[in-house]
């Protein structure tokens, strides 16, 4: 049997580097199917797709909600070629009613231990209609080693240099933020896979750089302890979302091979400017992700979260606009009070505005999110600051012996901006 598993391209932030990470969900996803089907990937960001190539059973692992468009295109076509599709991921999960029109079978909840019954039911012609499992949570020592071995490699690199590979540690989440849908998707309980096993996969990665990608680390302080000190020896540098502002676990993280966060700033405060500086004190960049277009925010604030972001030096910044996605705390309120403009789903990117700000108009908002990104990268492009922090991991693997590339090729393109 031959299944065709497929990431559905999406619009990318035209604000962004143009690159593209090796896709984390569908590898995941490719670790839950028996092993006696052979599995062929195509991610549409990086690939053309052929729906013409062999396949009996088709898969869609869908992340963000913007690529739902394109899958469902991708699923009628299929159809219509008499082929059994069926949808998975997390923007299936957010987007299920509006999928099941354009499927053959949407699975919803975490895979492992469960695909066997899928796949059964796929040969005998049975395939349900939804396999129903939000919030009924596989044991996490089910969790395998995710099947890199089906990504074409060599199509993620950004100038020559390799991407991260993406991996994690826990699922679940203990924070109930206000844009985040995670509570809904994978609960609200913080949910640590073995960390032996996490250290097995971690080597088993012949990428030396990585991004765990939990939703944060910084859940219960004695696990985070336990997870550095287990994965210090491998040598392999990584980045992450938030890690706990507390200086033994910060100390722990630099021997595990921290070597950049993703820190939400969220205002102008003392607490972010130290616990930015706290990071990079300790050789950890920062790249702040700001979300612009909240209540309190007018021209005037967001101006002035520009000029705290560029006077705290942070290494990097992502500017996203708010995005009331399905199944969030802001979705509710927004709805509420009836300021969501539309549900064209191929614009909830992050960089568009699809709902009404408290304090400006839509057209005012738009250009405060130009205004960020461009002031910000004023000095130095975007290519250019990242370039940077590639530089620092090379300068960490040189020290510690495991640096085995070449230095970062093209320098000259990444480099000042003309006046």
């Amino acid at each position: 049997m031959k299944l065709k598993l497929i990431y559905p391209k999406w619009p990318k932030l035209k604000n962004q580097p143009e690159f593209n990470l090796p896709p984390h969900g569908p590898i995941c996803f490719a670790a839950t199917i028996p092993g006696n089907v052979e599995v062929s990937f195509c991610d549409e960001n990086v690939e053309i797709l052929d729906f013409n190539a062999e396949a009996d059973f088709i898969c869609l692992s869908v992340m963000l909600t913007c690529q739902m468009p394109r899958a469902w295109e991708i699923a009628d076509q299929y159809r219509q070629k008499g082929k059994k599709v069926l949808f998975g991921g997390i923007a299936t999960m957010l987007h299920y009613e509006e999928t099941a029109l354009h499927a053959d079978s949407v699975f919803l909840g975490e895979a492992e231990g469960r695909m066997e019954e899928v796949i059964a039911d796929f040969k005998n012609g049975s395939l349900k209609k939804v396999y129903n499992y939000l919030n009924n949570f596989p044991d996490t020592n089910l969790i395998g080693n995710a099947r890199r071995d089906i990504l074409k490699r060599p199509l993620y690199n950004f100038r020559g240099v390799q991407m991260v590979d993406l991996v994690h540690a826990s699922r679940g989440c203990r924070f109930n933020c206000f844009p985040c849908c995670t509570p809904y998707l994978g609960g609200c309980k913080f949910r640590p896979r073995p960390i032996d096993l996490v250290v097995k996969e971690l080597a088993s990665i012949q990428n030396n750089r990585l991004f765990i990608v939990d939703n944060s680390l910084a859940q219960n302080d004695a696990w985070e302890k336990e997870l550095f000190k287990a994965i210090a020896p491998l040598k392999k540098k990584w980045v992450s979302h938030p890690i706990k502002d507390n200086d033994e676990i910060l100390d722990l993280a630099v021997k595990a091979g921290c070597w950049y966060v993703y820190q939400a700033v969220v205002d102008t405060s003392e607490h972010i400017r130290k616990k930015v500086k706290r990071l990079q004190d300790r050789g950890i960049g920062v790249e702040g992700t700001i979300i612009l277009g909240m209540d309190n925010h007018d021209e005037d604030y967001i101006k002035r979260l520009v000029d705290f972001l560029l006077e705290i030096k942070l290494d990097l910044a992502e500017f996203t606009i708010l995005t009331p996605f399905a199944h969030t705390p802001i979705r509710t309120q927004l709805e509420k009070e009836g300021r969501i403009l539309h549900n064209n789903w191929i614009n909830y990117t992050g960089g568009e505005v699809v709902f009404k700000p408290a304090k400006m108009s839509v057209d005012a908002l738009e250009k405060m999110y130009e205004y960020a990104w461009n002031t910000f990268y004023s000095d130095y492009s975007k290519e250019m600051k990242m370039a940077k922090l590639y530089l620092k991991v090379i300068e960490k693997e040189k020290l510690d012996g495991t640096y085995a590339g070449p230095p970062l090729r093209e320098r000259s393109k990444w480099g000042k901006k003309q006046p």
